[in-house]
């Protein structure tokens, strides 16, 4: 199994907890929160990060962060930008 279905197979059954909890909230308060709770988890600390994980792999954070020439790299395509209008 990919790593991306293992991701969606996830969220899938935590969106599923959570709404079999809500529908039977009035029956079992108790045991509704249980699943409500436990699929908030799998969303949250499991599925992610996971994702997370998985997108940023192979990727730069360096590329991602402000620095000093982040910054004037960004300050110069928008003097290009503004220039060509």
């Amino acid at each position: 199994m990919k790593f991306k279905h293992l991701i969606v197979l996830i969220v899938i059954a935590s969106f599923t907890a959570i709404i079999y909890g809500f529908t039977i909230k009035s029956q079992d308060t108790l045991l509704a929160n249980k699943f409500i709770g436990s699929g908030t988890v799998g969303l949250f600390l499991i599925a992610m990060p996971l994702f997370l994980y998985k997108e940023s792999k192979g990727k730069k954070m360096k590329d991602y962060m402000l620095t000093k020439e982040n910054i004037e790299k960004m300050q110069k395509k928008e003097r290009q930008k503004t220039g060509n209008q």
